[in-house]
């Protein structure tokens, strides 16, 4: 119950206004606690998805060095077509592990392998030396054909993108003869003209002094050792290449939220596998022997290579440098070494299509983690975006590199020799992990708490609110009805007691005191059964009893207090009715019945037809209706709900014409459902008609 003091300054808007402020004071902070749970939960499982994107760059790296590894542990002699096998002094040749067609590979891609010596002659493992017989070596016409293609595209490939330069009249043929011959002519004179080019262009720069310090060819590294122009092609002309790195849309927040955190659990940073120079990338020397060119007889074999006596071998020690890497703006990858003999620089290497290369050892890597459902994969080369692996969410493809945004998840360059190589991993979205459903369902939970609540503490104070203000206005009527009529029983007992009333008025004065005594007395009944009621416990004695006894006793109860009030009271008793009995408390039951007349009375005061109907009849319901109708105004739809609640007066305390304390209804309502029954109000043009219905027995 709220305090008079509170009623007073209280309205409803002020009310609301204070709930609203209260309701603020908790749901703020605690919107600003979830939110910062959710964004450490965010961030805890992007840590833990940058570990798993780190992980995946340490395997990728891994698998890619130890490839790299085997590449370079291959000899130099391996890269020409026949290599001496076992003891020198043998004198048994054989195959390289080069030569074998389809090519093998040492890494994922390769197209083939090459090497440039030191005057300029191109060479590739696929052919033997020139002017030797394919047949006699155990290669058939239609490999053979095969072979000079292949070999014929490694040579387009590096003549495409400048890495020498041709004489104008050495023009490089790139084309494939239908007959076999055909194809050795041309092929021997593609060498020789390609040959030339190579010694006027590439050796210009391969046959400087040697230097000891490799960084002093560093314009070497990315074979692109002499060109046309002097420069690279522009990014975007190089094949898959969609942008620069620069123009990636990532937040790094996150990403270096994380790294902090790493450098806080440990003095070293974790998954900084990329060093400065990689374990045993070092220069190393070997010795090699390699059989002199030869040109046997069309039919002789292979085998026949083996044991001759007449077989030259030449033995000699060369020094190899570490593999190196570079793109080239046709879009291919090439690793190549430096080989250095009898102080001549020779250049062996593998051609990498680039689309196989990065599908085959990082794509597919990436689409077998958890990382492919929430990520995209973003291959770089040095500034320049060059592949893309999105994730299995991604339904487009980007055309450039500003589509590409989200938060850096990792980033990562790979270690040398592929250290221009580097993967980013940006996240669109995190997938909600088990802490996030269950701070969205406390998050839930609490909305509704705190609006449910809201709403519930607002509709309770205010009907707390407005019950208060009823009470006042109880109060205030139960006082105006009582001090009226004790006054006017007071001032006629006083006239009576006196004698100052004549004889002709005495028993109009004693009709008014008995009138005004009936109303105190039933104002006090209502008043003790609202007590009685309220206090949850009220006792009735309700028993079986005749709907035509009931009927009398109600008539004989309400008929003198109609008549007096200069109403008609009309009976309209049904005999099918009152054959019923139904179990009641006769004394709640009168009580409902006088209620309801007084009601009437004062509603239809001023109503031209002054009848009170009261009706007793069966129901279509198989009930027991009694009716209690007047010939008043009725009662306005807004409040037909209304007037049956507690201490509710459809007027105006200020403006009302009518008697009354707002408790009779009330009671009517309370006392029908305490004895199983209902009751409701219809109006029915004119007046009003109330209606309670029991079960029959």
């Amino acid at each position: 119950m709220l305090p008079g003091s509170l009623t007073k300054s209280l309205d409803k808007n002020r009310l609301r206004n204070l709930l609203l402020v209260f309701f603020l004071a908790l749901a703020v902070p605690t919107a600003v606690l979830i939110g910062q749970a959710y964004s450490q939960l965010k961030w805890e499982a992007f840590h833990q998805y940058r570990s798993v994107a780190e992980q995946l760059t340490s395997r990728i790296d891994d698998s890619l060095n130890a490839m790299i590894n085997t590449a370079d542990a291959r000899s130099f002699a391996d890269f020409t077509f026949l290599v001496v096998s076992g003891d020198p002094s043998a004198k048994f040749v054989q195959r390289s592990p080069l030569s074998n067609y389809p090519v093998s590979e040492d890494l994922p891609g390769v197209l083939g392998y090459f090497q440039v010596e030191s005057d300029g002659t191109f060479s590739t493992p696929l052919l033997p030396t020139e002017g030797s017989d394919a047949n006699a070596l155990g290669i058939g016409d239609d490999e053979h054909r095969d072979r000079l293609q292949l070999a014929q595209e490694i040579q387009t490939v590096l003549a495409d993108n400048q890495l020498v330069q041709l004489r104008q009249s050495s023009g490089l043929r790139r084309r494939v003869l239908a007959s076999p011959t055909e194809s050795k002519t041309v092929l021997a004179e593609d060498i020789t003209s390609a040959n030339e080019g190579y010694s006027q262009g590439i050796f210009d720069q391969l046959n400087q002094p040697r230097k000891d310090s490799i960084s002093e060819y560093e314009a070497a590294d990315t074979l692109q050792l002499t060109r046309a122009e002097g420069e690279s092609l522009p990014a975007a002309q190089r094949l898959n290449s969609i942008g620069k790195v620069s123009d990636l849309k990532l937040d790094a927040e996150l990403q270096k939220k994380s790294e902090e955190a790493e450098r806080d659990d440990s003095d070293e940073q974790r998954g900084s596998f990329v060093a400065a120079s990689s374990p045993g990338r070092s220069k190393r020397k070997e010795q090699n022997a390699l059989p002199e060119p030869v040109r046997p007889a069309e039919s002789e074999l292979l085998a026949n290579f083996a044991g001759r006596s007449d077989l030259r071998i030449s033995t000699f020690e060369i020094e190899i440098d570490p593999f190196e890497f570079s793109l080239l703006d046709s879009g291919h990858f090439v690793l190549f070494r430096k080989v250095w003999r009898d102080g001549e620089r020779y250049i062996q290497g593998l051609l990498i299509d680039q689309e196989m290369f990065t599908e085959q050892v990082i794509s597919a890597r990436f689409r077998d983690t958890a990382l492919a459902g929430m990520s995209n994969l973003i291959i770089a080369y040095q500034d320049d975006v060059i592949h893309t692996s999105l994730g299995r969410g991604v339904v487009s493809y980007p055309s450039v590199a500003a589509d590409l945004g989200g938060e850096l998840l990792y980033r990562n360059r790979l270690s040398a020799p592929i250290d221009r190589l580097e993967l980013i991993f940006s996240i669109d979205h995190l997938p909600p992990g088990p802490g996030a459903s269950v701070l969205a369902w406390v998050t839930l939970v609490l909305g509704i708490v705190f609006v449910g609540g809201f709403f519930s503490l607002y509709r309770m104070s205010l009907s707390q609110l407005n019950l208060a203000r009823q009470q006042q206005d109880f109060v205030s009527a139960v006082s105006h009805e009582l001090k009226s009529p004790l006054t006017s029983i007071r001032m006629y007992g006083e006239m009576l007691k006196e004698g100052w009333a004549e004889e002709d008025k005495r028993q109009s004065y004693y009709e008014f005191i008995h009138d005004e005594s009936e109303r105190l007395s039933r104002l006090i009944t209502n008043v003790l059964q609202l007590a009685r009621i309220t206090r949850n416990n009220p006792q009735f004695d309700i028993k079986p009893i005749k709907v035509v006894d009931l009927m009398d006793n109600t008539e004989f109860k309400i008929s003198s207090q109609i008549e007096r009030a200069g109403f008609e009271l009309q009976f309209d008793r049904s005999d099918e009715a009152d054959e019923k009995t139904v179990s009641i408390d006769e004394d709640c039951f009168v009580q409902i019945i006088i209620n309801l007349v007084d009601n009437a009375i004062k509603f239809s005061r001023n109503a031209e037809n002054k009848t009170i109907k009261v009706t007793s009849k069966i129901s279509s319901d198989d009930l027991i209706s009694f009716s209690v109708r007047d010939y008043g105004p009725g009662v306005a739809k807004d409040q037909m709900k209304k007037i049956f609640q507690l201490f509710y007066r459809s007027e105006s305390e200020l403006t009302r014409e009518t008697v009354g304390t707002g408790i009779g209804l009330a009671i009517v309502h309370q006392l029908t459902l305490a004895m199983n029954g209902s009751v409701d109000m219809i109006n029915a043009d004119p007046g009003a008609e109330f209606r309670v219905r029991f079960k029959s027995d």
